[in-house]
């Protein structure tokens, strides 16, 4: 009997293959433009704000099982429309977190941020303390 894919054992690659087979089978590269899809994006995330409008931060983190299965459907709303803009603009979604992450370790060094939620701005020309 075969697993159900996870994020164990399922690429990126895999998961970009599956949102263009499904674009394409349905003729809808015509529509998935870099403008279209960054602004689904957009309104996606809006839409997963929205279960969270009025919780307090200890209710946010104490989701039930319907909650979380609904903001898992926001949350996976988003990841498609995200690789289908990086289908669509040519992106190696792998190379692109790497470089990501690298520079965010430049900006917010964890000697320096570490148990503070400061905008990296404000930590240049600041002395340490």
């Amino acid at each position: 009997m075969s697993q159900a894919p996870d994020d164990q054992s399922t690429t990126l690659q895999e998961l970009k293959g599956r949102v263009a087979a499904f674009v394409a089978e349905r003729d809808w590269q015509q529509f998935h433009t870099p403008k279209n899809l960054s602004m689904s994006i957009a309104i996606e995330a809006a839409e997963l704000m929205e279960h969270f409008q009025w919780l307090s931060v200890e209710d946010s983190r104490n989701l039930g099982p319907q909650a979380l299965a609904e903001i898992g459907e926001e949350l996976a709303d988003i990841v498609i429309y995200s690789l289908s803009l990086a289908n669509t603009l040519g992106l190696d979604l792998s190379q692109t977190v790497q470089a990501k992450m690298d520079k965010n370790i430049r900006k917010y060094p964890a000697d320096r941020v570490k148990g503070k939620a400061h905008k990296y701005t404000w930590y240049e020309g600041k002395d340490e303390g």
